[in-house]
């Protein structure tokens, strides 16, 4: 073990203690709850497989006093100025940032992801609190509209309390994304984080009652997805549900959310294309088809799953592209040389190697990886992978695999990298690689897709739309796009008193 390696491991275990000493509980109108079943789970490490302690696993008595007391907390904190709410923000900003190694350290430990990555997505979420932050002044503005004998104008008010549901992959950048703009509106929380990662969870809590948020404003209900998750969606106090996950999951959540008529809005799954055209530049596209696939464990929504890579190319491309799959650097996510940490769980490893026989069976070459990393023990390490010799029919061009694995399939001009690129029931992201600005443009407005980057990885820009189209999902996140989300847009309409009103009956 290295030198770097053993300091992060005796950190970590410092911050975890309290973790495996104690159950971790809910987070309800301020004070640490525990499950009024007493029922808990074991929450493990992926580098290991370990226990990192018990979690209180929730049910709907405990989802119901999270709701009560956020839906009595709502007229406290919607009553809050815009000021006072953007400084309460940057205060929870502050506190992200003072705890920074804390939360890098444990979600590493929690989910696997390695620390190059964990850390930056704490500064992440920092950035998100300071950006809505900063937005919640105006967060309620609207338009003026002006006609010869009326004045319309419009304004926006926080829809209520809302449900946020989030995944295990990043799950602390992921919760401040869309929290932070549902406090900036306004809104009150209630968070249901995923079981398999749940303790950057209580960080947060925890963070929010040092930075001043009214008791109530936030509250935390861990547990499992249908004792806890589903009578969260269902309760007739959430005005609106914020999840991200996947497709399946996503659409239980709009049929449970039906009866109440709540606003959804749903960040699903992806199969997304990286095409890759013979003027490309080669280095530059070969680094990014790399960093979008193999970074964050291939556990992301955005990670472009499969390669469409020109004819003319492809030979070199993919020599080039396997040369570096095979020396990527698979570790414990708490060493700093790791790029590649274990998969999230022993069922989700057990669905990534799934596929290494449905790639044998459908005849696609495993050009690389594979495999388990044995040498490393009994943790989740699963060797980056790469499949050639693909067609876009095969279950691993089609089918979400959600690891380091990536499908690559040849395609001879424009018209075809198009058609290929949009055969698929998902529409998330699409990225371009061409010398070509014409057909760049040409390509991302054909692509159907709710993102496209051309010339790029996966560059982050706050206030643009983050969201999918087909059943990668519904709505969008950034922005203004969020507070339409978290609020209700009023219009009101003011006569001068000189137009004519229509009689009737006189």
């Amino acid at each position: 073990m290295n030198r770097q390696l053993a300091e992060n491991l005796k950190k970590a275990q410092t911050h975890l203690r309290r973790f495996r000493d104690n159950i971790t509980a809910h987070h309800i109108n301020g004070e640490t709850c525990p499950g009024v079943s007493g029922a808990t789970f074991d929450n493990l490490t992926p580098t290991d497989n370990t226990s990192l302690g018990r979690v209180t696993a929730g049910a709907a008595e405990d989802v119901e006093r999270a709701c009560q007391a956020a839906q009595a907390a709502f007229p406290v904190w919607s009553g809050v100025s815009g000021k006072e709410r953007r400084n309460i923000l940057h205060r929870f900003a502050d506190r992200v940032e003072q705890r920074a190694e804390e939360i890098a350290l444990v979600e590493s430990m929690d989910c696997g992801q390695p620390i190059r990555f964990m850390r930056a997505a704490a500064a992440r979420g920092a950035e998100n609190f300071r950006f809505f932050a900063d937005q919640a002044p105006e967060a309620g503005n609207g338009l003026s509209l002006h006609q010869a004998q009326h004045l319309n104008y419009t304004k926006r008010t926080p829809i209520g309390p809302v449900a946020v549901i989030t995944p295990w992959n990043t799950p602390f950048m992921l919760a401040t994304w869309k929290i932070a703009p549902a406090l900036a509106a306004g809104c009150t929380v209630v968070h249901k984080p995923a079981e398999f990662s749940p303790l950057s969870a209580m960080i947060l809590a925890e963070i929010s009652q040092e930075a001043g948020l009214p008791d109530g404003v936030w509250n935390t209900v861990n547990g499992l997805g249908e004792s806890a998750g589903k009578p969260l969606t269902e309760h007739p106090a959430i005005k609106a549900i914020g999840f991200v996950g996947e497709t399946v999951t996503g659409s239980h959540i709009m049929r449970q959310a039906a009866a109440t008529l709540k606003r959804i809005h749903v960040e699903l799954g992806g199969k997304n294309p990286v095409i890759v055209f013979a003027d490309a530049d080669f280095e530059r596209a070969l680094d990014a088809v790399v960093f979008m696939i193999y970074s964050l464990n291939g556990q992301r929504c955005t990670s472009s799953s499969r390669l469409l890579v020109q004819d003319s190319i492809a030979d070199k491309f993919l020599a080039a592209l396997a040369q570096r799959v095979n020396t990527i650097t698979v570790g414990h996510p708490l060493d700093p040389a790791t790029e590649l940490g274990p998969l999230i769980h022993p069922s989700h490893l057990e669905k990534v190697l799934s596929y290494m026989d449905a790639a044998r069976a459908e005849r696609a070459t495993i050009v690389a990886g594979g495999t388990l990393v044995e040498e490393l023990g009994p943790g989740n390490y699963f060797r980056p992978t790469l499949f050639s010799d693909a067609t876009n029919r095969m279950k691993i061009a089609r089918e979400e695999i959600f690891g380091p694995v990536l499908t690559a399939i040849r395609f001879n001009d424009e018209a075809e990298a198009v058609a290929l690129a949009n055969d698929t029931s998902y529409g998330l992201a699409g990225y371009v690689w061409t010398a070509d600005s014409g057909r760049g443009i040409r390509m991302a407005e054909a692509l159907e897709a709710g993102m496209v980057w051309v010339n790029s990885e996966n560059n982050r820009n706050l206030p643009s739309p983050f969201g999918g189209m087909k059943h990668s999902g519904i709505g969008r996140d950034g922005g203004d796009y969020s507070f339409d989300f978290y609020m209700e847009t009023k219009n009101i309409c003011i006569a001068h008193g000189t137009h004519k009103i229509p009689v009737l009956g006189r």
